[in-house]
């Protein structure tokens, strides 16, 4: 099994900086693609930033250049960098972490951002 744990969400004013954090543990293969989604109530979960299997990272293009993704492999840990958050940012964000064994999912971190 896998474990997937968030921290770093909050209360933010508009044009503010947060960074989330994700730290997996548990049966963790070496391939393994690790990334963040969001989602707002009524809506489907979106890709926000992902580390694909192959060690690349992908963004939703309306993210790009706001948003950056990191990881630590040591600690099994990768973080989102959210700069210039807008209102429209306000989401739970989500871990998710897949490998050939699964797909699996933290329980998520609140971001607010207030205008």
């Amino acid at each position: 099994q896998v474990q997937l744990v968030e921290s770093g969400g909050g209360l933010v004013q508009a044009g503010g900086s947060l960074r989330l954090s994700c730290a997996a543990s548990g049966s963790i293969f070496s391939v393994a693609a690790m990334g963040w989604w969001r989602q707002t109530p009524g809506k489907q979960r979106e890709l926000v930033a992902t580390f694909t299997t192959s060690g690349t990272t992908t963004y939703a293009d309306s993210l790009k250049g706001r948003f950056t993704i990191s990881r630590d492999n040591a600690k099994n840990t990768v973080y989102l960098q959210t700069d210039t958050l807008k209102p429209e940012d306000t989401a739970v964000y989500y871990c998710r972490l897949y490998q050939t064994s699964g797909i699996y999912w933290g329980q998520g971190t609140q971001v607010t951002v207030s205008s």
